[in-house]
């Protein structure tokens, strides 16, 4: 009414700033002299005062919502009809695997409040012109299906030459929308009191849905809403939130299962992949209430109206002892305050999403009911074989939003045999599938996560960018629906079998396989598989391949530098007439290899097994870094004779040497030598022959003595290391600031207040004057959280400690104290550790000031195998590492005594100086070092200073 007009104003001023400027202040009037058979406006009041208001409209653009959103929970907000198309081909990865699978999926039924049995869809991609784009839900992500292939709840759809395929909905609309809605802060509670009169007003539709911008903060309302999820590309810019009109009945009742309850159950699931497991499940439950291993098992369902609408499965965790070695679970639980048999563990959850918005109620029940105080959930990596189908692989479930992910620990590597009875037990140090653990509790189960749906894009799975995203995964307190990622292979680590080939490159030591699967990151991150090839800054978007479009409110990038095709200099092999290096522009040889990841280094391996490996020809690695001999070493390993293998080494940088020490050296240098390999030193690359099929059969270089001519059938190259070409073609043609690398400030930012940026790619601002110190120098994990933690202020409302900076600080570069690790194995099959303070590197035998050179300890020789060194600083810590031996070594044990003091480690240059140490490898296998390699060392260093400072204190 035209009456309530006053009070509408009062309520829309108080409104937030960014919430009138979204919807206008003109829609006030609108709502009111649009009333009519499709617009309805509808007004709460308490005391004969409006406290709120809703504008309803009957048409909804349900085409552009099913291009943009996987409306298939919904049938597509449409009515079932006889031509409804809903089955789509099933492909059994996201990322390029290549075992094909005949599967198809089939599109759950609609949700009509007389027919209920629903469950939520699987996730969603789509394959089209080299570019993957894959849509992520809520639901999990990794499982094994019951068929005993290797599948994916993520599966690929089919895209044909005119479009991707979709399911095909022909039924008339079944959904509303809320136009506008504002309610006063006091009553936002009671929201969902609007909806009773809102599906009166239409009562031919069941759906009710409402578009939310990315950057408004979740409302009271839409809590109860079920997220639909949105195509990476969609490019609409406000989410969408659907309500089934079932989900107004409070009929929700949660209790054990019944035998008369196994048909209802299979009509709930009949539709999921993993029906199967799930219906089995039942089965056992319902025949004998224990499984073939005599665990209990527990079945419980939620019924609505005398109609089950939900299931869930659980049985007794008997791995406590495992979870509480290996996962920070003590983050959210004391055991000492729970009994062996309060721990459950989730196998199934299925709920119909017209009820979503009970899950946390249906959980807390299963606790009650269960006798429980936690339950824990495990997702396994796709990569996990049939015989792990049972009982590792479970049924998707959508409570994944309403557990907690729990952080992995760092688990040491015990010498067995010198530990003897002081060894932990077989339950902590037995080798188990890794796989990621989600938690919930009675605590957990009672508090709201704040919900972020700000579209986060992060380009390149680089160090940096699998660091950022693993923070925002891991935050406590938030929950990010909207994170991308764009990588030219997907996410690293889905191949572990290719582990022997990533022997070609140096090893950072930031993350390995069993990261990744502890991570899930397929779990919680949409994956853009492509090349970034453009930046539109003006409307937000990257874009993929030169033709998919990801939008974003804030790009992150962190693709870093990689190795380039290098130009030959064109000049005779007398001398250099050049520039040189420079990339090379013309299509590569299909015999030239730059090894830049994991996928790289796997296809490289295959082709030399396929090419060469039983032929004659010679390989050539060409490259003035440390990956030249890890690459030696590998090709060795695959069988590839050393008379056979060239080591053209380029003329080194300003970091002189490949290894810093000259007995690191030499022992390689004596090793190559030994496996009949030729080095040729100080060369540039001067021409390159084509023979059959285009590729390289000779290259020549010039040197400073006489010319070097070699046959060549496959080549390496190690010697130009840049931003990728395409990379900064994008970068530049958005006007990114370029300086020979990205330039960013000391806070990651870019001229561009949406686009941040890290590691290798980027340098600092010249303001700073330090043009040769950059994110190279430092180590990629730590840069990676402190840009999740530089941003996350953006998003976190809890209020953080304030610290006052010191004026002036903007202008410096800051400090980061994380140590940079390379490992490896070299030529002679030398394990290779160098762990060093972040800094700009230089040689070990000059890096040290001989008025500040500190003390060196080394024991062994290079020569012989078993060399360790160690250098302290002037204040007796630990800043460099350096293993080289014969014997595989513990790397993740040794990186642990970085930073550590000398008296810390049990009075290390005493025992020197007395003559008692001759074998470090040995001395740091001992009981008494265990405890330093512990994950909570750190906590307790700081927890005894703390102590000894209070004690001075007082006195």
């Amino acid at each position: 009414r035209m009456e309530d007009y006053d009070d509408l104003m009062l309520i829309w001023t108080s409104q937030s700033e960014t919430l009138k400027e979204t919807y206008g202040e003109y829609l006030l009037v609108d709502l009111i002299e649009r009333e009519g058979e499709e617009n309805q406006a509808a007004v709460c009041e308490v005391d004969g005062t409006a406290v709120g208001f809703m504008s309803l409209c009957s048409h909804v653009n349900v085409s552009l919502f099913q291009e943009c959103f996987d409306l298939g929970p919904f049938h597509g907000l449409c009515k079932p009809h006889p031509e409804d198309i809903l089955k789509v081909p099933r492909k059994p990865s996201v990322q390029g695997d290549k075992d094909e699978s005949n599967q198809t999926s089939q599109e759950p039924e609609p949700v009509p409040s007389q027919n209920l049995e629903h469950v939520p869809d699987a996730d969603a991609a789509v394959q089209k012109d080299g570019a993957v784009m894959v849509s992520q839900t809520e639901l999990l992500v990794g499982d094994v299906s019951p068929t005993g292939s290797k599948g994916s709840a993520s599966p690929l759809l089919e895209a044909d030459e005119e479009g991707d395929v979709h399911p095909v909905y022909r039924g008339t609309s079944n959904a509303f929308c809320i136009r506008v809605f504002c309610i006063d802060e006091k009553y936002e509670t009671r929201s969902l009191d609007f909806l009773h009169y809102a599906f009166s007003v239409f009562p031919d539709r069941d759906l009710c849905v409402i578009l939310v911008p990315h950057h408004i903060p979740e409302l009271p309302l839409i809590r109860s809403f079920v997220r639909a999820v949105p195509s990476c590309t969609s490019r609409l810019g406000r989410e969408l939130y659907v309500f089934h009109r079932a989900g107004l009945l409070t009929s929700f009742n949660v209790r054990k299962a019944t035998t008369a309850d196994l048909q209802g159950i299979k009509m709930l699931v009949e539709t999921l992949s993993l029906s199967e497991g799930i219906w089995n499940d039942s089965k056992i439950f319902a025949e004998a209430r224990k499984d073939p291993d005599g665990m209990p098992v527990r079945a419980f369902v939620a019924e609505v109206l005398d109609q089950i609408v939900g299931v869930s499965v659980t049985r007794d965790e008997m791995d406590i002892e495992y979870i509480q070695a290996h996962y920070n679970i003590e983050d959210f639980i004391n055991f000492n305050h729970h009994q062996q048999e309060e721990h459950g563990h989730l196998c199934h959850f299925v709920l119909n999403p017209a009820f979503h918005h009970y899950t946390k109620y249906f959980l807390k029940e299963i606790l009650r009911l269960g006798h429980k105080s936690s339950l824990y959930y495990p997702i396994y990596p796709e990569y996990t074989e049939g015989k792990f189908q049972r009982p590792c692989a479970h049924s998707l479930t959508s409570a994944l939003h309403y557990m907690a992910p729990v952080r992995p620990r760092r688990q040491i590597v015990y010498p067995l045999e010198e530990l003897g009875v002081s060894a932990p037990s077989e339950q902590v140090s037995k080798d188990q599938l890794n796989y990621s653990l989600n938690h919930t509790n009675r605590k957990l189960v009672l508090e709201s996560k704040v919900c972020i749906n700000t579209r986060i894009v992060v380009v390149g799975a680089s160090d940096v960018g699998i660091s950022f995203l693993e923070t925002l995964i891991f935050w406590p307190r938030l929950k990010f629906n909207n994170l991308t990622l764009i990588s030219i292979h997907g996410l690293p680590g889905k191949d572990p079998q290719s582990s022997k080939h990533r022997r070609f490159l140096i090893n950072s030591h930031c993350f390995n396989d069993e990261d990744y699967a502890q991570m899930s990151l397929c779990s919680w991150v949409n994956v853009v598989v492509g090349k970034m090839t453009g930046i539109n800054r003006t409307a937000k978007y990257v874009v993929v391949s030169k033709e998919k479009k990801v939008p974003y409110d804030y790009l992150v990038l962190c693709t870093g530098q990689s190795y380039q095709a290098l130009a030959p200099t064109g000049a005779d092999t007398s001398g250099v007439t050049s520039k040189w290096p420079q990339r090379y522009t013309e299509k590569v040889p299909s015999n030239h290899f730059t090894l830049n990841d994991a996928q790289d280094c796997s296809e490289a391996a295959r082709w030399l097994e396929e090419n060469l490996v039983s032929s004659r020809g010679n390989v050539i690695v060409y490259g003035n870094t440390i990956d030249i001999y890890t690459t030696v070493e590998t090709l060795l390993s695959l069988g590839i004779d050393g008379s056979r293998i060239h080591l053209v080494q380029a003329p080194l940088g300003s970091a002189g040497p490949c290894l810093g020490a000259a007995a690191l050296e030499r022992a390689v240098g004596e090793a190559l030598s030994g496996a009949g390999v030729a080095v040729h030193p100080d060369s540039v690359l001067a021409q390159w022959g084509r023979g059959d099929h285009g590729l390289i059969a000779w290259a020549a270089f010039s040197t400073a003595a006489k010319p070097l001519r070699l046959q060549c059938s496959a080549f390496f190259s190690f010697a130009y290391r840049t931003v990728d070409y395409e990379t900064f073609k994008a970068i530049n043609d958005a006007c990114l600031v370029f300086d020979g690398r990205l330039v960013i400030d000391a806070k990651f930012h870019t001229n561009d207040v949406s686009i941040r940026a890290a590691g290798p790619l980027t340098k600092f601002s010249r303001r700073y004057y330090r043009d040769e110190l950059t994110h190279t120098n430092f180590n990629s994990k730590e840069i990676g959280f402190e840009l999740a933690a530089s941003m996350l202020s953006l998003f976190d409302p809890t209020p953080q400690p304030s610290s006052e900076t010191p004026e002036g600080s903007d202008r410096l570069i800051p400090v980061y104290r994380r140590c940079k690790v390379q490992g490896g194995v070299l030529p002679g099959g030398y394990n290779y550790l160098h762990v060093s303070k972040p800094a700009i590197p230089m040689p070990l035998d000059v890096e040290h000031d001989p008025c500040d050179h500190g003390m060196e300890i080394v024991t062994g020789e290079a020569g012989h195998g078993n060399y360790f060194r160690m250098h302290f600083n002037r204040y007796n810590m630990v800043d460099s590492i350096t293993c080289f031996s014969k014997e595989p070594f513990p790397a993740s044990n040794y990186i642990c005594l970085y930073g550590q003091h000398e008296r810390l480690l049990n009075d290390l240059c005493y025992r020197w100086r007395a003559g008692q140490l001759t074998d470090l490898y040995s001395y740091f296998r001992e009981p008494w070092s265990m405890a330093i390699y512990h994950d909570r060392f750190i906590d307790l260093q700081k927890e005894l200073r703390q102590t000894l400072m209070l004690e001075q204190v007082r006195k």
